[in-house]
């Protein structure tokens, strides 16, 4: 085994990846957010219905 495939990934892997879990959350949220407010004739445009938005 090399040096370089055994050394610590870094202090920061678990914070960058709870951050990265947090921004994919709140992206999720806002495109729900967005979608709750369209109409149901545009809902439809998109192939969705209100009951699938949850």
């Amino acid at each position: 085994m090399e040096f370089f495939e055994n050394q610590h990934r870094g202090p920061f892997s678990g914070l960058i990846f709870l951050w990265r879990k947090f921004q994919a959350l709140r992206l999720r949220w806002q495109t729900r957010k967005i979608l709750r407010a369209l109409s149901d004739k545009q809902l439809k445009d998109l192939g969705l219905r209100r009951e699938e938005l949850g």
